[in-house]
């Protein structure tokens, strides 16, 4: 048995391969990007990784971080894609190419499934972003709730330059953060988004030196939890539904949001 003075070791993660690694301590996750050699460049087996660590995250779990090690967040999709040959053990992008509609839509939906857990109304996830965040990086970026980024970050979308669009489920909140104008410009030129403009656009909530982007998290995730978890959930849904309802709607839905509260709150809820 360790005396109370012995380090006690890490908590082993609950998932660690295909460069994305996942722990748990209590209430909060970091999933880790962890393929600094090759600036954490994608792949179909990282999509089903990350896919993987959100079905893991146990029930305790409020907040998610997504972090990534090395200079860079992620520099986009792995360029073996677009060889003949492709990654090992996967079909190449020609492959898909020639294969029926069902198939490739198929294909296609089961790499979004690493990049659509992030926002459940059950938790709150916060994207810390350094460096390069490019093509896929920045789909992955932006599926969290949340942005903090380093003030050497470098947002780019490269599809459109490649022949290709965004297919990470990355339009959809581009348009909803920066407006349909702003998002078609950077999608369509692939130009860089530093971070005083991912700031002022409300693409990213707050830009810090690269050496405060850790401390910047934390304690974002810290005014996270402190507040009930329920108020949270129920105020996310709010918000996130708001994009789709009008304004006697969302009236309507505060309403029964707040009556679930107070009920809840007096010890008469269901």
């Amino acid at each position: 048995m360790a005396s109370p003075d012995q380090d006690v070791a890490p908590e082993a993660p609950a998932l660690d391969k295909d460069g994305v690694r996942l722990t748990v301590d209590d209430a909060i996750a970091t999933v880790t990007l962890t393929n600094p050699a090759k600036r954490n460049a994608q792949n179909p087996a990282l999509w089903r990784a990350l896919a993987e660590a959100g079905r893991l995250l146990p029930g305790s779990v409020r907040v998610v971080v997504l972090r990534a090690e090395g200079k860079s967040f992620s520099a986009g999709l792995d360029r073996k894609a677009f060889t003949p040959e492709g990654f090992d053990g996967e079909p190449s992008f020609i492959d898909l190419a020639r294969g029926t509609d069902a198939e490739l839509d198929a294909a296609i939906a089961g790499y979004q499934e690493g990049f659509t857990w992030w926002r459940r109304s059950d938790i709150v996830s916060i994207a810390a972003v350094q460096g390069h965040a490019i093509g896929a990086g920045f789909q992955l970026a932006l599926a969290c709730d949340l942005r903090v980024v380093a003030d050497d970050v470098q947002f780019a979308m490269r599809e459109t330059s490649l022949g290709l669009v965004p297919d990470l489920t990355g339009t959809h909140p581009l348009v909803g953060l920066v407006g349909y104008a702003r998002a078609l410009e950077i999608c369509a030129t692939g130009r860089f988004v530093h971070a005083e403009e991912a700031v002022s656009t409300g693409l990213a909530n707050v830009a810090v030196p690269a050496d405060q982007l850790e401390g910047a998290v934390r304690d974002l995730a810290a005014a996270l939890l402190a507040a009930p978890r329920d108020a949270v959930i129920e105020t996310k849904a709010l918000l996130r539904g708001a994009q789709d309802r009008d304004y006697e709607a969302q009236r309507t839905a505060e309403r029964a949001a707040q009556a679930r509260r107070l009920r809840d709150l007096a010890g008469v809820g269901e």
